[in-house]
C-alpha cells in the first residue's frame, strides 16, 4: 500500500464527498441548509479521517480514526435517507450516493476487522 489513496475506502469516501459537493450545488435551499450542512461535514469527515488515520502510520491511531470515519459515514448515510424520504432530493437521484456511502460503511468495518486481526504491530 503507497499511500492512503490506494485505500478502496478512501477512494469511495472520496466519491460520497463529491457527490455531496454536487448535490449541494444543485438542490440547496434555506429550508434545508442546515441538513446539507451537517451532510457536507459528516462526508468530509469519513474521507478525511481515513487519510489522517493512515498518515500518523500507527495501527491504535489508524483504528481510531477509522472508528470515526465510520461514524460519519453512517451519519452521511443516514443524512441522504432523511433527504430522499422527505423528498428534498428525488430518490433517483439519491440512489447512487447512498449505495456508495453504504458501501464505504462495509469497507470501513473491513479495515477495522482487519486491523483487529493483525493485531498490535500489524497494519
Amino acid at each position: 500500500m503507497r499511500d492512503h489513496t490506494s485505500l478502496v475506502a478512501w477512494q469511495r469516501a472520496r466519491i460520497v464527498s463529491l457527490a455531496v459537493i454536487s448535490l449541494s450545488r444543485q438542490y440547496w435551499s434555506p429550508p434545508a441548509a442546515a441538513l446539507f450542512s451537517q451532510l457536507q461535514r459528516s462526508s468530509l469527515s469519513a474521507q478525511l479521517n481515513i487519510a489522517e488515520g493512515f498518515a500518523l502510520a500507527g495501527p491504535a491511531l489508524f483504528r481510531r480514526h477509522l472508528r470515526i470515519a465510520y461514524g460519519s459515514a453512517v451519519e452521511t448515510t443516514d443524512l441522504l435517507l432523511l433527504m430522499k424520504d422527505t423528498g428534498l432530493i428525488a430518490e433517483k437521484v439519491l440512489s447512487a450516493p447512498i449505495a456508495t456511502s453504504r458501501e464505504t460503511c462495509r469497507l470501513i468495518l473491513g479495515l477495522l476487522r482487519s486491523l483487529e486481526t493483525a493485531g498490535p504491530l500489524g497494519r
